[in-house]
């Protein structure tokens, strides 16, 4: 029998059991008049952010902002200047002479692993013998000011001897330079349906990466503690992986490493683990000046030292009849990984995992490479490799659209997965919540796809400088982390003797509203107002080991465990309450701020307060783990997802033929997040998406020179989408059905799916393009303005 157990059998005290009790049971009010008291939950309602009236007032704390300690120094990171070579010596004599600066740290003054705490381990925490990318960090100096480190930093000398350098993927491939072994995933036959289809296609692809462009920059805080302990404020979306990381360098116990994040001034998966190097270099540096030490990054470095979204590059051979479907497919995935593995992997899976999109693969073959290159090690990035799968296939079946001379729609429906049938992906998972089909049609008619098409058609004809494009293109993404251990979540909740609730989960806030919506479930559990409800940050010493803030799950997990939480409290409330009524726990409602039973309503903090003068538990944790996950991660096979989130956008562009400039004029969604928490949330994140992934796709240029150095290191050069970008006619609206999944209140993830929605403004370039000139389209992603102008001047 547990405490729980044993508090509700022994029963409410009373004033006869215990004369020192001063609270007497408190009579309920009469049952009709609460029977006619509305309550509206908060879940489902589109309440403000948690935190927008300290944002907007500039008074919520990101780390650089926490009041810093007395005797605080400031690091700089010392950055590799070739991108292939042999370390021979760091000359640190003129740095160590600049006004202010207290040390230099490198790879010798590490005292634990000089290795990080990857899966792979085949990083280095400072790099010592050997360097492989421009900006690699070989070190740190450290200084009185972060400008003293800074100026400091670049008066270090390095002797490097030069190696040959690999730097683009395609030469990585024929050198079979991997950080992975390649994978392969078969179905069924694709060389015989290749040989017996009708038609035949082949080309290749290559995708661009993306900067990630948080807006608060990556940034670590070490404060030394007591008994060799450690405080760590870190901007991360694992604080467990950061935890581990830090204890794994210093040599010492996980639970020696205390890491607390509030929030993120953004993330984009670029804080998953990247934001682990900066929290272990200032701690080596802690460690040994015996001192807090913040670090850091301004963007140039930012950009210089941190990973993007993996580029990839594509061959594919593909079979099709005379109506577009699909006959046979071939693929050659080729991941530029960068220097290390870091997330390599399993983005790279996703990336197979998601190749179908919304399409069912019969006969289908997929090489998977896992290509080093002398660049920084990219990462984790929104949709995780999903994106670079899924418009492979959309580039495919908008190739075979145009051959065919058929609207590209039509053959995107001829190949959607069906519900009876031809419903179980190229991995073996069913797919058994498919609503594509509906989904698109109501798409197509909402936003007059057919009409607007013809129209379209005759202004090209008498248009010949300005040309326009139209596409609809779905997505099918799958929500769950691949590997499955990751797939549970802890939290806590705290009720106080006023009625006042505290929340604390694993997952962490970057502006995505996770707080927000988790703050909403505890509060309708518990019957109570959403602004009674305070979630606070993440904290390692809370909850121990939780998984990344990623894969699109942190309200799917987080928000279940703290559901489970707050029921265990008023499970306890429930029973505390039935034995003062006569009722059944049963029969106990919490709602509109009062527990209510069959004699009448109480208000909540009378209740509480009554429930802790006769020692009843007001806390408890939760825990959840997602159901019905497995996966073979040696064949890439089994029922990685738990659901599938999807949606369609419909995106109309123009292209100037004279300059390659484009603009994207209208763009209509249909998503489905299931029953919404927070639709404001849920619309802004849907929003935030597509036009990151517009970025992607159009502006937001990668160019590393012939030597290694990434000369788009600034937003002078590196472009992601301003406000004039955004299209005047930008309408959003929410399938209307809950998750078929036993998910939290109905709902489903939002924070990936509708990157990927982006897509169909490419495919609409392409179509604009095709109006320009016969013939294939061949246009290079970004679709910059270089890029439309050599689509419309190749053959």
């Amino acid at each position: 029998m547990n405490a729980r157990e044993k508090n509700h059998d022994e029963g409410p005290m009373t004033r006869a059991d215990n004369p020192t009790v001063p609270v007497v049971p408190l009579p309920p009010v009469a049952a009709p008049a609460a029977a006619t008291r509305p309550a509206r939950g908060a879940a489902g309602q589109s309440h403000k952010h948690e935190s927008a009236r300290a944002q907007v007032a500039g008074a919520a704390t990101y780390v650089d902002d926490i009041l810093e300690a007395r005797g605080t120094l400031y690091a700089a990171p010392i950055l590799s200047t070739v991108a292939h070579g042999r370390l021979l010596g760091v000359d640190t004599v003129a740095a160590l002479a600049m006004p202010g600066v207290r040390d230099v740290v490198l790879a010798g003054d590490i005292p634990g692993d000089p290795l990080l705490a990857t899966f792979v381990h085949d990083e280095p925490v400072f790099a010592s013998d050997t360097v492989e990318h421009i900006g690699q960090v070989i070190g740190l100096v450290v200084a009185s000011s972060v400008m003293q480190a800074r100026r400091a930093a670049r008066k270090v000398k390095l002797d490097i001897e030069e190696l040959p350098a690999i730097l683009k993927v395609r030469d990585a491939l024929k050198a079979e330079n991997h950080v992975l072994p390649p994978v392969f995933v078969r179905r069924g036959d694709a060389a015989q349906a290749l040989a017996s289809a009708p038609h035949l296609l082949s080309g290749q692809l290559e995708v661009g990466g993306q900067e990630h462009f948080y807006l608060e920059g990556q940034i670590a805080y070490v404060l030394p503690q007591e008994q060799n302990q450690w405080l760590v404020y870190s901007s991360t979306q694992h604080p467990g992986e950061v935890q581990h990381w830090v204890s794994h360098a210093l040599g010492i116990s996980n639970h020696a490493v205390r890491v607390e994040c509030r929030r993120m001034g953004g993330g984009f998966g670029g804080k998953e683990t990247q934001a682990g190097h900066l929290a272990v270099w200032a701690a080596i540096a802690a460690n040994k000046l015996k001192c807090p030490i913040k670090l850091r990054l301004d963007r140039d470095d930012d950009f210089m030292v941190t990973g993007k979204r993996h580029p990839f590059a594509y061959d594919y051979s593909v079979g099709f009849d005379d109506t577009g479907r699909l006959h046979g497919l071939k693929l050659m995935m080729a991941a530029n990984c960068g220097f290390s593995a870091d997330l390599s992997g399993p983005v790279a899976d996703r990336a197979v995992f998601h190749t179908d999109n919304a399409y069912f693969l019969e006969d289908v073959e997929i090489a998977s490479y896992r290509c080093k290159t002398n660049t920084q090690s990219h990462t984790a990035f929104r949709g995780f490799g999903g994106p670079q799968g899924v418009v492979l296939i959309e580039t495919i079946l908008g190739d075979i659209a145009r051959h065919l001379g058929l609207d590209p729609l039509d053959v995107r429906k001829r190949n959607l997965y069906g519900v009876e049938d031809r419903n179980t992906t190229h991995y073996q998972m069913k797919v058994e919540d498919n609503i594509l089909h509906p989904l698109l049609s109501k798409l197509e008619r909402s936003a007059n796809y057919r009409s607007r098409r013809e129209a379209i058609s005759a202004w090209n004809a008498k248009s010949p400088v300005i040309k326009r494009g139209i596409a609809i293109t779905p997505v099918k993404f799958g929500i769950s982390f691949t590997a499955t251990l990751f797939n549970q979540a802890g939290a806590l909740v705290h009720v106080y003797t006023d009625g006042s609730v505290q929340v604390n989960h694993g997952g962490t806030e970057m502006g995505q509203g996770l707080n927000t919506k988790v703050a909403q479930i505890v509060a309708d559990e518990l019957g109570v107002a959403f602004d009674d409800v305070l979630a606070t940050a993440s904290d390692t010493s809370k909850i121990p080991n939780a998984s990344a803030t990623a894969a699109s799950a942190g309200t799917d997990l987080n928000a279940r465990a703290a559901q489970y939480a707050a029921r265990n409290v008023r499970d306890n409330l429930a029973q505390f309450v039935a034995g003062l009524d006569g009722c059944g726990a049963g029969a106990v409602s919490f709602a509109g701020g009062l527990i209510s039973s069959p004699k009448g309503s109480r208000p909540f903090p009378e209740v509480v307060r009554m429930a802790y003068a006769n020692r009843i538990q007001l806390w408890s944790d939760g825990f959840y783990r997602t159901p019905k996950i497995h996966y073979d991660k040696t064949t890439l096979t089994g029922r990685p997802f738990y659901y599938f989130a999807y949606g369609a956008a419909c995106s109309e562009v123009a292209i100037d033929t004279l300059t390659g400039e484009s603009r994207v004029l209208k763009v209509d969604i249909l998503h489905d997040v299931g029953t919404s928490i927070n639709p404001a949330i849920d619309i802004g994140q849907i929003e935030g998406g597509f036009v990151q992934g517009m970025g992607w796709l159009t502006t937001e240029q990668l160019v590393w020179n012939e030597k290694g150095l990434l000369s788009t290191h600034a937003p002078s050069t590196y472009k992601i989408p301003a406000t004039g970008d955004i299209p005047e006619h930008f309408k959003i609206d929410f399938w209307p059905e809950p998750n078929r999944e036993d998910n939290v209140f109905g709902s489903k993830a939002v924070g990936e799916p509708p990157f990927m929605l982006a897509i169909s403004v490419l495919e609409a370039l392409k179509e604009a393009v095709a109006a320009a000139r016969p013939g294939a389209v061949r246009l290079e992603s970004p679709a910059t303005a270089e890029h439309v102008l050599k689509a419309l001047k190749s053959a």
